[in-house]
């Protein structure tokens, strides 16, 4: 560990970073709730703008993993999968039985996909995670819900403010922003544009980004519209999973040829990826009582894919429209809210299959046409009434997918539907005193499958997939005590999942995915943060200690493949425990050190439980100062990722054919970076 020791020679300087002396609260808008996190009856966590970027500026990868309960992945520079209470396992790649909204407006498409790698971790102002079935208010997925904020504030006096930075990094990392933003009393707006390259550990590995977003929000008199426009160009290279020994004989190989089937090299196997994104979100004052609120939404995604076996060309259009009917009213020492709405989501994929003949499209071997409809209507109400919160909501939900092969002559669209399911949540906070809340919580998650699931490497529209569902029962305390200085959050939780969606390989190698019985998912979430010190000091402003424990004992209940029968099996790709803790310090002298670790258990491959991947540990950290010239903040930094030199595969593939499991992550590495703000 490194210390820092020194004298602070003036304690008149001006903070260009923030230090308190007790640890700040946090508005949580979940369930539209507008309240302190420890006053909200829900499973949930805020990382602000400051702490995105702790370690990281390039991914939101290490921020995400400090939350309990949840897991990133990375299983190639781009490639990312997001795992909320164990969602891993219907989730080879990418990101699915999550819902996401950027400042409310839906991310997540009606096939149940989102493209979180297109968004830059330096877009964002803060993140709020919900974790659990949300689907009263938010539709379907048993994982959670991630909202994604990139507001400015207004201010009195109209302010111009230009930033720029650039980083680099090990493996030629090269990272590159630069943005303007425009404040005033009722008007803001930003425009950010942002390149971020590097060649990757392993072979097959480059990636480029390159982004541009535009935001902003007029305020008028009853009306507030918020505006979000972005367009990224994504490209990165898949290098393919490799067995335990091929990983242990070279770690920075792709995926090698074997017999007739190429390897990732030879295909040049990587993602393009081109959407534009357009979203606006208004706000209207009816009365003192009545708030609607209404988001639209509309992108298209072209994405191509050279794979091992074959090359996917895919055009995409989304849609969304979600609105709100807000009512709010005090009736003597009580506070009620009610809202009722509803969402429609709607997809439209063309995806054209040909051979891939050494990364160059060939022979056309099919054409699909999809359609996908998503709605739900909802209705929430919350009850505030001296120390006690209620909080309960109930959503009817519909999906249907309609398909067709245009390449079979003489077929018609084949329909499937999953009709009016209803998801409730009822959860219920008290507040032993100021400080601390006791919360218990029973909601029915529900998550059909995605468009991905239904239609598959194996290229076989699978219409006999079913929802995953199940109840989920939590209790949690949480709050602040010593005057502020500790915060806390302790839950337990037992979701209990049936007809859970599992992934299997074909003869082929060829991804599938089954209903396949239950699932036992009891887990402990522990997160605390503590500030250490005050300004008696000299030199020190703020030195806070957190940690976050993850216990997941999950395991099938009910699992047979055949003849082989999984019941009381470790779930796949799911750690037993995970532990996650490191110190924040900030000197009087605008200097600061972040240092993270994390520890994660050995996790199962397979469903059969007989291969594991070996627990890691990884030391992260991030060293910077801020300084003034003239009108000119400066921020230098520098920063390491494994500085322990683990060897470990960052991103599992669960159930991979011929057993490449691993991805094999980058050895210790460097990065260093400046950012001028004036």
């Amino acid at each position: 560990m490194i210390l820092f020791a020194g004298r602070c020679f003036s304690q008149q300087t001006d903070s260009l970073i923030q230090a308190k002396d007790s640890l700040q609260e946090v508005t949580v808008q979940a369930f539209l709730s507008n309240k302190n996190r420890k006053d909200v009856p829900v499973s949930v966590a805020v990382i602000t703008q400051k702490e995105l970027q702790n370690i990281s500026t390039t991914s939101l990868l290490p921020s995400i993993n400090t939350i309990t309960g949840v897991r990133m992945e990375e299983r190639s520079p781009g490639s990312y999968r997001l795992s909320v209470r164990g969602s891993t396992l219907r989730s080879p790649f990418g990101v699915r039985n999550v819902k996401i909204y950027w400042n409310e407006i839906p991310l997540t498409d009606a096939g149940g996909n989102t493209y979180l790698n297109l968004i830059d971790v330096n877009q964002l102002t803060a993140v709020e995670l919900i974790k659990g079935p949300s689907a009263s208010m938010y539709g379907a997925g048993t994982g959670g819900v991630l909202l994604l904020r990139s507001a400015q504030p207004y201010l009195a006096k109209s302010t111009n403010t230009f930033n720029a930075s650039l980083s680099s990094g090990s493996y030629n990392l090269l990272n590159e922003q630069t943005s303007w933003i425009h404040q005033q009393q009722n008007f803001t707006t930003g425009i950010q544009q942002s390149h971020l390259q590097s060649d990757g550990y392993r072979k097959q590995s480059t990636m480029r980004k390159d982004a541009l977003k535009w935001d902003g929000s007029i305020q008028l008199k009853k009306q507030t519209f918020h505006f979000l426009v972005f367009y990224t160009d994504l490209y990165y290279q898949t290098p393919g999973g490799l067995t335990k020994a091929q990983m242990l004989q070279n770690p920075q190989s792709a995926r090698p040829a074997a017999g007739a089937i190429p390897g990732a090299v030879q295909q040049e196997a990587a993602i393009y990826n081109k959407t534009v994104f357009g979203g606006l979100n208004h706000q209207y004052q009816l009365n003192k009582s009545f708030t609607t609120e209404t988001s639209l939404m509309l992108n298209h995604t072209s994405f191509s894919n050279p794979a091992i076996t074959n090359y996917e060309n895919r055009d995409e259009t989304n849609t969304a429209a979600r609105t709100k009917i807000i009512y709010h009213t005090k009736v003597a020492s009580a506070d009620l809210q009610w809202i009722t709405g509803g969402e429609w989501l709607y997809n439209h994929a063309r995806i054209d299959d040909y051979g891939n003949k050494n990364g160059h499209a060939d022979t056309l071997q099919l054409k699909d046409d999809l359609y996908t409809n998503q709605w739900l209507g909802f209705t929430q109400i919350q009850i505030n009434y001296q120390r006690w919160n209620l909080n309960a909501g109930l959503s009817f939900n519909d999906q249907s997918m309609h398909y067709k092969r245009l390449t079979d002559v003489n077929t018609d669209y084949v329909t499937t539907q999953n009709k009016n399911i209803a998801a409730p949540r009822i959860a219920l906070l008290y507040k032993l005193d100021r400080s601390i809340s006791l919360y218990a919580i029973a909601a029915k998650g529900f998550s059909p499958p995605s468009l991905a699931e239904v239609h598959p490497q194996d290229r076989i529209f699978h219409s006999e997939l079913q929802p995953e569902y199940g109840w989920n029962f939590e209790t949690a305390i949480k709050g602040d005590i010593l005057q502020h200085h500790l915060q806390f959050d302790l839950a337990v939780y037992d979701f209990e999942l049936k007809d859970a969606i599992v992934i299997r390989n074909n003869g082929q190698g060829q991804q599938y995915f089954i209903n396949a019985g239950s699932i036992s998912e009891k887990a402990v979430e522990l997160w605390m943060k503590y500030h250490l010190l005050d300004h008696s000091t000299n030199c020190i402003s703020a030195l806070n200690i957190w940690s976050s424990y993850t216990y997941q004992p999950y395991y099938f209940t009910s699992y047979k493949q055949g003849v082989n029968d999984y019941s009381g099996n470790a779930v796949t790709g799911v750690p037993k425990n995970n532990w996650v803790t490191g110190i924040e310090m900030e000197t009087k002298k605008n200097l600061y050190f972040n240092i993270q670790y994390t520890q994660t258990s050995s996790l199962p491959l397979d469903d059969a439980n007989d291969e594991y991947a070996d627990a890691n540990h990884l030391l992260q950290a991030k060293m910077g100062k801020h300084f003034s010239i003239q009108r000119t903040v400066v921020h230098v930094y520098v920063g390491a990722d494994n500085l322990l030199n683990e060897h470990y595969s960052m991103g599992n593939d669960i159930n991979a054919a011929a057993r490449r499991f691993y991805n094999p992550a980058a050895e210790r590495n460097f990065y260093l970076g400046m950012n001028l703000r004036f």
